[in-house]
């Protein structure tokens, strides 16, 4: 093995199917509590790693994903306010005016009185999907989409291609929103608002089109959409096993992020379908060839990156399946919720890609040339 792909210091890029592993663990592990100082451990993990290993010079969106979040923890407390949710309280906060609604709208309630217990219960599940939002966040920041895309099994191009522009539209959007409003600034617009918001719309929206359809002629250029010839019994098999393995993989899925679920709707279903997907990926490969130029190696970092992730959803399932206390915190009455040990020391061991991999090549550059001249405009920005 070459001796710069074993290395934990020589500066490259790291596979990106570790960095997803690696998100996806610390997604699976915060869908499983809503217990916010996990959650809130679980967001400061990925942010440091991101902070500490992505690649200088590029684009993150790791921040638009956190706003994205404390939207989505807004408007889950609002919705609560203003519909309810079932969920009992005696500490009223507040009376909202209340609309009377029939007997078969199911305990929902258009206004009425708030309670601390219900806004507790409404911030907890928003936090539970927003720090799932920062994990994909630092993925996207750690491993572009677009190399993601150059290890899609040959059989699934057109998902992979769909995958990587739905996610590179999100901090495209966000990119072309920094650049549209730095440029109305240096023309003396700054202001704020709605009405501002309508005027950044038109050039943003514009500039992700173009962007889309220069992606589009790029991907037609490389041979993405091209028609591959099959035989009737291939296809007829890749289409069964297809078929089978992402029902078993959907439903699978579900089973472990939902620990109410029966045993047999978790992990053993979800590896059926793992198995079933791989076979019809294995049958349709046979008749549709492909190379890589230059591939990404993975060695021990990929293998640390990786393990650390799963270990980390690993461990808080385990906590979740021993009904250890504090994973799903006391709403009613109100209690503070107390930090689970075993699901925290799953989460921190998410720390270990920040450590334990090499750098990037431009943040060690940078990284190296500060330490020979310091110089404040060669800080490394995170």
């Amino acid at each position: 093995m070459n001796p710069v792909t074993r290395s934990l210091t020589l500066p490259r890029l790291l596979h990106p199917a570790a960095w997803w592993i690696w998100a996806i663990g610390l997604a699976t592990a915060a869908s499983r509590t809503t217990n916010p100082l996990l959650l809130v451990l679980v967001v400061a993990v990925a942010g440091y790693v991101v902070s500490s290993r992505r690649e200088a010079g590029t684009s993150s969106p790791f921040g638009a994903f956190l706003r994205l979040g404390l939207f989505v923890i807004g408007m889950r407390v609002v919705l609560q306010a203003v519909l309810g949710g079932g969920v009992p309280g005696t500490t009223i906060l507040l009376r909202l005016p209340e609309v009377p609604l029939p007997a078969a709208a199911g305990g929902v309630r258009l206004g009425g009185p708030v309670s601390l217990e219900e806004v507790l219960a409404a911030l907890y599940d928003g936090a539970r999907l927003a720090a799932v939002l920062a994990c994909i966040g630092a993925a996207n920041a750690l491993a572009s989409p677009r190399r993601l895309l150059r290890y899609v099994p040959a059989t699934l191009y057109d998902v992979g291609t769909a995958l990587v522009v739905a996610l590179t539209y999100a901090p495209q959007m966000v990119e072309d929103a920094r650049r549209v409003r730095a440029a109305r600034r240096l023309r003396g617009h700054a202001g704020r608002g709605p009405r501002e918001l309508a005027r950044l719309a038109v050039p943003v929206l514009d500039g992700a089109l173009e962007r889309s359809l220069d992606l589009a002629a790029s991907m037609e250029s490389r041979g993405y959409g091209r028609t591959v010839f099959r035989d009737a019994r291939s296809r007829r098999w890749a289409t069964t096993l297809t078929m089978l393995g992402i029902g078993g993989v959907v439903a699978g899925t579900y089973g472990v992020l939902d620990g109410g679920s029966a045993p047999l709707l978790g992990l053993p279903l979800l590896a059926l379908g793992a198995v079933a997907v791989l076979g019809s990926l294995l049958v349709g490969a046979r008749r549709d060839p492909r190379s890589r130029y230059r591939p990404d190696p993975w060695a021990l970092p990929e293998w640390l990156t990786a393990a650390s992730g799963i270990a980390a959803a690993g461990l808080v399932i385990a906590a979740a399946q021993r009904a250890e206390p504090g994973l799903i915190p006391v709403t009613v009455p109100a209690q503070w919720p107390t930090l689970p040990w075993l699901a925290a020391s799953g989460v921190l061991l998410g720390l270990l890609p920040a450590w334990l991999t090499p750098l990037p090549p431009a943040r060690a550059a940078l990284r190296a040339a500060r330490l020979e001249a310091p110089d404040p405009a060669l800080e490394v920005t995170s």
